[in-house]
């Protein structure tokens, strides 16, 4: 539950992004985009960019142009909220606690979208 919780959260705090940072809104502006994060056994949530805007559903699409699959809620859980979210992702990575299928330019894309959400310094 708190994973589902976490990617409904995920899609709200990208979504106060783009309407309060002007450098995030140009960032998604002309993106068309629709990707997954979803755990082994399928749980999970898909998103859509377009329009200038992030949208978001429970659930999994048929043609997302990427998916990341967490071995389980756990383990997407803990990578997702880690303070040092770029070390988690790489960890898990390695590890296998997660896989990339797809576009991995569109994962690139989607992680510098994520750095709009860490604290400005």
């Amino acid at each position: 539950m708190k994973f589902k919780l976490l990617l409904w959260l995920l899609a709200k705090l990208l979504q106060r992004a783009v309407k309060k940072n002007a450098e995030c809104a140009r960032h998604v502006k002309d993106k068309t985009l629709v990707f997954q994060i979803q755990t082994l056994d399928g749980a999970g949530r898909h998103f859509r960019i377009d329009d200038g805007k992030v949208r978001s559903a429970a659930g999994l699409t048929d043609c997302p142009k990427f998916t990341l699959v967490f071995k389980d809620a756990a383990k997407g859980f803990a990578v997702l909220s880690a303070k040092e979210s770029k070390d988690a992702f790489l960890t898990a990575l390695r590890t296998e606690d997660l896989v990339i299928r797809g576009d991995f330019v569109e994962v690139l894309w989607f992680q510098r979208l994520t750095d709009f959400l860490q604290p400005q310094k």
